[in-house]
């Protein structure tokens, strides 16, 4: 009976002592609502020197269905300057028993190079499991080293949407002489311990619940706990500085990394001075150079060891033609200065999804770089990878937000130029007839500007015509049986101005009952985005960006119709933007049919989001309005 006592004491002290990640044990709240479970994650950075920091990576997540397969992040990038010292994975069934181990030979190796891409020393090792049930659990180890401490890990509580978190920490250790910082975002909502102690950080957390993404909301670094770190002493690619302030900070960029080498052929100086001659405005000289490099040049990525931050000579550019964002803003840059313009290379973070640098923590950010020019009217912001924008013109990829101008005296935050609605217009002028059948038969002709610009130039572009009618076709989905009759189209670079001419044709686009026809008055513009309802909304929201449309429109009906009633007019007029939609009725059986519609930019609180949904309803409800036609 002893032996029998003794023997179960030892196994059950060798399943304590082991860890164990049966999903049985995982909270039942935290599989509510969740595609995978972390029910442990630890990273760990350890600042060596002002040359070297290793990070170390634990990750244990369970898998629940197909869909927790995007939250395993099992992958991690290397190059001459970061190695991976050791990369594994255990893969153990729902019960907690081990089914396969996987060692760093059987981890896909590629290149992390794009299409774009002509020189990259960046790859990627990550774990390519296909599952065989549901669920499971990925134990995921790894450890890295960099010689690039001006950029250092940051952590984030939460990785993904839809993931719960049973338990996670993050260590980082770090010397007393490199002036080492941090800075703590959205912390206050959550029950996150820290503790802090010389030269080293501790931030746990444990049992948050998976976060579901909810329409409007700010970016995701936004609402999720997240710490950015930063060294006052750095180096980068071997390459060290100092930079306590953003002066500081960019006169390293500057001497380090721009201006080493300004040199171009004699033969282009002759060219781009020819090309300038008589011109005095230093902006009309600019947008001749522009064009210039526009012409002469093309965009292509190149990642390779200090070229990742470090553009490529600017006489490589000029012989051969192509170069990234930091080459071409940088050989755009020393053209400019050639011809008597001053410009200055600014790093930002280019997406459509705006992203600032976060202006009060200096450190190296951003991942695209553009061009500015101060003038005394407004800072122009020249995107130097494209071959088809207008001058200064970014869109939505580099509109309002900071950047970090790089002068020859030091490093400087700007703010891109926003979009007002009224920047952002539609504006569309038009007519359509409908017969005694129920016919269609329209034209308009519609202008873009501002995002909207951007939005619809592209079409220009599309040199198959079957494409591009059925881009159109998809845009004016609810026209059942429509023929697309010409389409003339014409970009205005100059005037930043798209400009479509149109007419097309559909049979039976009204519906008939007996001697009735019914139709939708909105032809060409009908917006029908509602955003989701929510009965206990998580997240304030926000509007990126506002516009505005506008829509005159000479409706004809047939003859032998009358209307049985004409829709009131509509003034809507609320915190995020304005609605007017009127019908006149007019002389020889037409009517004049106005519609204008503003969308204000701005953050609101959740409690507001039902508000703003009640808006967007009216505005759907009053584009789908229907006209009634009865036979005399």
């Amino acid at each position: 009976m002893k032996v029998k006592v003794l023997f179960f004491l030892l196994v059950s002290l060798q399943v304590f002592s082991q860890e164990n990640w049966n999903t049985l044990l995982i909270p039942k709240e935290l599989k509510e609502k969740a595609n995978s479970v972390v029910q442990y994650q630890k990273n760990e950075v350890e600042i060596v020197s002002q040359k070297l920091y290793k990070i170390t990576t634990k990750k244990v997540v369970t898998v629940l269905n197909e869909y927790g397969l995007n939250n395993v992040d099992a992958r991690e990038y290397y190059s001459n300057s970061e190695k991976i010292n050791i990369i594994e994975a255990t893969i153990y069934d729902a019960f907690g028993k081990e089914i396969k181990k996987i060692k760093r030979k059987d981890f896909v190796d590629q290149s992390v190079a794009d299409g774009f891409s002509i020189l990259s020393d960046n790859r990627v090792l990550y774990l390519d499991y296909t599952p065989t049930q549901y669920p499971f659990t990925i134990v995921y180890e790894s450890e890295k080293q960099s010689i690039n401490t001006a950029f250092l890990p940051s952590w984030y509580v939460i990785d993904d949407y839809f993931e719960s978190i049973q338990k996670s920490e993050f260590i980082i250790k770090f010397p007393s002489d490199l002036g080492f910082k941090y800075k703590e975002h959205n912390f206050s909502q959550f029950d996150i311990v820290k503790k802090e102690e010389a030269g080293v950080l501790h931030y746990s957390i444990e049992n948050l619940q998976a976060l579901k993404p909810e329409d409007y909301s700010p970016a995701f670094k936004n609402i999720v706990p997240n710490v950015i770190f930063g060294l006052e002493k750095f180096s980068l690619e071997g390459v060290v500085g100092v930079g306590s302030t953003w002066e500081e900070f960019g006169k390293v960029y500057y001497d380090e990394l721009i201006n080493l080498n300004t040199e171009i052929s004699p033969e282009t100086i002759q060219t781009i001075t020819s090309l300038t001659q008589g011109v005095k405005d230093p902006i009309e000289k600019a947008k001749i150079i522009y064009k210039y490099v526009q012409s002469k040049t093309r965009y292509v990525s190149i990642q390779l060891g200090i070229g990742g931050w470090k553009p490529m000579l600017p006489k490589d550019v000029d012989r051969l033609g192509y170069g990234d964002c930091k080459a071409l803003s940088n050989y755009t840059r020393v053209l400019l200065n050639n011809v008597g313009v001053n410009s200055y290379y600014t790093v930002i973070y280019g997406d459509s999804n705006k992203k600032d640098l976060d202006k009060d923590f200096v450190s190296y950010q951003g991942n695209h770089v553009i061009l500015t020019i101060p003038s005394e009217q407004k800072n122009y912001f020249l995107e130097c990878t494209s071959q088809t924008n207008p001058f200064a013109f970014g869109g939505d990829f580099t509109d309002n937000r900071y950047a970090l101008m790089i002068k020859p005296e030091g490093g400087f935050i700007v703010k891109t130029n926003e979009f007002k609605p009224l920047d952002s217009y539609q504006k569309t002028t038009g007519k359509y007839a409908i017969d005694k059948e129920g016919n269609l038969k329209a034209s308009a002709e519609m202008k873009s500007g501002g995002i909207q610009y951007d939005n619809r130039s592209p079409l220009s572009r599309i040199n198959d015509e079957k494409q591009l009618h059925k881009s159109y076709k998809n845009r004016w989905s609810w026209i059942s049986n429509l023929n697309i009759e010409n389409i003339a189209l014409k970009d205005n670079r100059e005037a930043i101005e798209f400009i479509e001419n149109f007419s097309f044709s559909a049979e039976n686009y009204c519906n008939k009952a007996g001697n009735t026809l019914y139709f939708t008055l909105n032809v060409f513009n009908k917006n029908e985005n509602i955003p989701d309802k929510y009965r206990n909304r998580k997240n304030d929201f926000e509007i990126d960006r506002g516009y505005y449309d506008s829509d005159e429109i000479e409706i004809t009906l047939p003859n032998d119709f009358e209307i049985e009633f004409l829709p009131e007019k509509v003034d809507l007029s609320t915190d995020f933007g304005t609605y007017s939609m009127s019908i006149e009725k007019r002389e020889n059986k037409t009517l004049f049919y106005k519609r204008d519609l503003t969308i204000y930019s701005g953050e609101f609180p959740k409690e507001n989001y039902e508000a703003y949904r009640k808006f967007r309803e009216l505005i759907a409800k009053n584009d789908n309005l229907k006209l009634v036609l009865i036979k005399k």
